[in-house]
């Protein structure tokens, strides 16, 4: 389930509470300019509750140092192990050029970034001069027992190929038909096959539908035969509440 960012901060509290109670297993936050914050919402609702994992999907890359994030992953991940699902993005372009941060190639920056904070939550120490990050000889004090995957958010074939390589999973977002998460999954194996890797990727897709319990069912099976290990469901952003999709979810536990 997806917590929009159209929902006041206030509003974040019932909503994960009532998530828990009805058996819901992930819930969602962006980190969408100029809205909530996505790691203090995380850390509030994985303070609330004792059993929702909570994921942020995404993290805009160009508004935190890399070394940053990692901490901040770091934190939440010894604080609520197995619990926090971090993701990586270009974020919006228009709103990273708002704020002074909008980079000549997004994809390098991904790229380096996303090596670089994976690197540190794996507990190694991290010498990079690129193109847009640099560290020199930066580790973490406090490295995760438990390191969560990194997701990175994808939409072309290029950035697709790229989780491939360098993340744990990818998140496909609410646009996204089990027609199109079919045509990304090559895309995101020649990104491992291309890196050597036969560890699985998790896939995550963000699914705006309806609040009966039957649009639940058959939205998780159409996606789930497509390709996707965890499937999202979100409201729209007319009427962003997630109260009745948690609700149609709590009768699918009831029946």
């Amino acid at each position: 389930m997806v917590f929009r960012p159209q929902s006041a901060p206030e509003r974040l509290r019932e909503v994960v509470l009532s998530a828990e109670a009805a058996g819901v297993a992930e819930l969602w936050l962006w980190e969408d300019c100029f809205a909530q914050g996505g790691l203090t919402s995380a850390a509030a609702a994985l303070a609330w509750t004792q059993r929702l994992r909570v994921g942020v999907g995404l993290l805009p890359v160009p508004l935190r140092n890399p070394a940053l994030a990692a901490m901040e992953i770091a934190t939440l991940a010894r604080l609520f192990p197995g619990r926090f699902v971090p993701g990586l993005g270009h974020g919006v372009l228009d709103w990273m050029g708002q704020v002074g941060s909008r980079v000549l190639s997004p994809m390098t920056l991904l790229r380096e970034y996303t090596v670089a904070v994976r690197g540190l939550l794996h507990g190694d120490t991290v010498d990079v001069d690129g193109r847009y990050v640099n560290l020199d000889d930066v580790a973490l004090d406090w490295p995760p027992r438990q390191v969560p995957p990194l997701l990175l958010g994808a939409r072309g074939p290029k950035t697709l190929r790229l989780a491939g390589e360098v993340a744990d999973g990818v998140i496909l977002d609410s646009g996204v038909t089990p027609e199109m998460v079919r045509a990304a999954r090559p895309e995101i194996d020649a990104g491992t096959v291309a890196a050597g890797r036969t560890d699985p990727l998790r896939v995550v897709a963000f699914v705006e539908v309806g609040t009966s319990a039957e649009q639940v069912v058959d939205g998780a099976a159409a996606y789930g035969e497509a390709g996707v290990d965890v499937v999202v469901f979100q409201a729209s952003s007319e009427d962003p509440d997630a109260e009745p999709l948690i609700a149609a979810c709590a009768a699918l536990g009831r029946g």
